[in-house]
């Protein structure tokens, strides 16, 4: 697999303005700007244990809340994963990885489907972590999983620390993307599918 898998997005509206690049076989670089604390160190962790170099830079109205800006970092950062993938030519689609974070286990896995899917059996025992509302991360995975085009299964096993949880959450998903996108080297010049496209 050759070609470049990078890509830069905008996506400006009434409510943010977000700017996302990317490059899938990066070595996980990050600067991150969201406005959000929290959210930044867990985009964070997607990039350095994915080796994807990532560049987010976010303004919202978090004056009312931070729903639309995380919701449109997903948005933005899926379709930008989804430009650089292109075909999805030779990457071994399917990956999963079980994360241990102290006393929290979470699963993440992906398939790079062409299919977006999400399903979420994650549960917090705080309403916040930090400023931020723990209900908010499922609607990141879910706007990620819409325009990325990805089916993603998150579960946490068990835990007990909302940090823990959230983080295993995060970098479960940077495990599993990694895997997922990788070049299968028995595979690199085929679409990963009997239909022949992955990308409709």
């Amino acid at each position: 697999m050759s070609k470049a898998r990078r890509a830069k997005l905008s996506r400006k509206t009434n409510e943010t303005d977000v700017t996302v690049a990317v490059d899938l076989d990066g070595t996980g670089k990050a600067k991150i700007e969201t406005g959000i604390g929290f959210f930044d160190h867990m985009l964070d962790q997607v990039a350095r244990h994915g080796l994807i170099d990532l560049t987010i830079k976010a303004k919202g109205d978090l004056h009312i809340d931070m729903h639309h800006t995380v919701e449109d970092v997903g948005i933005t950062l899926g379709q930008a994963i989804s430009e650089a993938l292109g075909e999805r030519r030779g990457i071994c689609r399917y990956a999963s990885s079980d994360l241990p974070m102290d006393e929290a286990l979470s699963r993440v896995a992906v398939d790079v489907s062409g299919r977006p899917f999400l399903v979420w059996r994650v549960a917090f025992p705080s309403e916040k972590i930090g400023a931020m509302d723990t209900e908010l991360f499922r609607e990141f995975f879910q706007a990620l999983s819409q325009h990325a085009k990805i089916t993603l299964h998150v579960e946490n096993v068990y835990g007990d620390n909302s940090h823990h949880i959230a983080e295993s959450c995060f970098k479960g998903l940077a495990r599993a993307l990694r895997g997922a996108f990788e070049t299968d080297p028995r595979a690199a010049d085929r679409v990963p599918s009997t239909k022949g496209t992955l990308s409709v």
